[in-house]
């Protein structure tokens, strides 16, 4: 009896590559000369967007303070105002230039709320399309992601000085 196989290489990535020490979030914040290579779309003085490694749909990613903290009563009012002006301009982008029907945002904060990294907060934001729900992910454990992540993060790219300077 033959098995399925689920061929998936660019999945090789997540088993080799070099692991970061630390927060990876703060790693990011202190590395913006590796901007491309860690996939940050934009930043700024106060925090920085960055696609996430592993989306939920094409086109997923995070805004993140620059200071590190896992409790957002703890975040500069200034810096969360900042974050939410960013976030609307991003859920424009998104709708306007990138052609999602909807967006789903939200922030997991701590680990018993679901956050796959919980020493620091940041908010998700996740492109939505009629029809793109399915039971793959529940039932099978396994995400679909019908796009090419690298093409994705280089359309985002061009999209943020419209969008978000």
């Amino acid at each position: 009896m033959m098995k399925d196989i689920l061929y998936a290489p660019w999945r090789s990535d997540y088993v080799t590559k070099e692991k970061i020490q630390g927060c990876v979030f703060c790693h990011i914040s202190k590395n913006a000369k590796e901007d491309e290579k860690l996939h940050v779309l934009y930043r700024d003085e106060h925090c920085f967007i960055v696609m996430n490694r592993y989306p939920y749909t094409p086109g997923h990613f995070m805004i993140i303070p620059h200071f590190h903290t896992d409790a957002l009563e703890e975040l500069d009012e200034e810096i969360w105002l900042h974050i939410s002006k960013l976030a609307r301009r991003c859920v424009k982008m998104l709708k306007e230039g990138f052609g999602a029907h909807g967006v789903n945002l939200g922030m997991n904060l701590g680990e018993f709320a679901g956050a796959g990294i919980a020493q620091h907060i940041h908010l998700h934001l996740v492109p939505r399309w009629k029809g793109d729900t399915n039971f793959i992910t529940t039932i099978a454990e396994t995400r679909v992601y019908s796009s090419d992540f690298e093409k994705i993060y280089n359309r985002l790219r061009t999209l943020v000085p419209t969008y978000i300077k």
